[in-house]
């Protein structure tokens, strides 16, 4: 059998070559490892004066306890008699200022309402009308003949009887100035015909003096 060329010792050289190919390579070297970085370089800041703020007291407010809200009170009942009165002292406001014919046409729907229910406000609003000078003559008389009935009632709380004193009272008052005032004027007048009838009496004396006095002196001339 032949020798495969290339053996012997260029053979074995070449074994060699080819085991040393065949060995694997040494592992790679680390790379080098990074330098650290520098570290930062420390400023040294100059110290500030820290001033203290005064903190302000903490003040704790307690509201006060809600309390529930009032129920709105009740609207009290509607008073007929106070309905009334208060449209009464409306219409007794007006007449003052109103003329004269609307007067007279109050009055006259004044009586009918009497003589139709004769009821409180009634009486009292005629008998206003009947001591307004402008609504026609008054008749004082009447005035208190129809408030006399309402003033004179027991109920103390009614809105239509206090009124109607108060007028009674002013009227009845009126009457009384008005009476006392005739009684002086009847009495000045007394006086002055008095005064007269003296006066009259004087004259009348002188002049019967006067002509006595004339005759005598005639009847003596006569004789001388």
């Amino acid at each position: 059998m032949s020798r495969p060329r290339g053996c012997g010792a260029g053979g074995t050289l070449a074994l060699v070559l080819i085991a040393g190919c065949a060995t694997p390579a040494p592992p790679a070297a680390d790379p080098p490892a990074s330098a650290p970085p520098p570290a930062p370089v420390q400023v040294k800041a100059d110290p500030v004066a820290v001033i203290p703020v005064p903190v302000p007291p903490v003040v704790i407010v307690q509201s006060p306890p809600q309390q529930p809200a009032a129920a709105p009170p009740a609207a009290p009942p509607v008073n007929e008699e106070d309905q009334q009165a208060l449209a009464l002292l409306a219409d007794l406001q007006r007449y003052i200022a109103d003329p004269s014919e609307d007067l007279k046409r109050e009055l006259a729907a004044a009586n009918q309402a009497v003589t139709r229910t004769r009821s409180d406000a009634a009486r009292i609003r005629l008998a206003v009308l009947l001591t307004l000078p402008a609504a026609g003559p008054p008749d004082d008389a009447r005035a208190l003949s129809l408030l006399e009935p309402v003033a004179g009632k027991s109920a103390a709380n009614s809105s239509l009887k206090q009124i109607a004193a108060i007028l009674y009272g002013q009227i009845s008052e009126r009457m009384r100035s008005v009476r006392e005032e005739q009684r002086k004027t009847a009495a000045a007048q007394e006086k002055l015909d008095a005064l007269r009838a003296v006066e009259r009496s004087l004259l009348l004396e002188r002049s019967r003096n006067a002509g006595g006095a004339g005759g005598g002196g005639g009847g003596g001339g006569t004789g001388r």
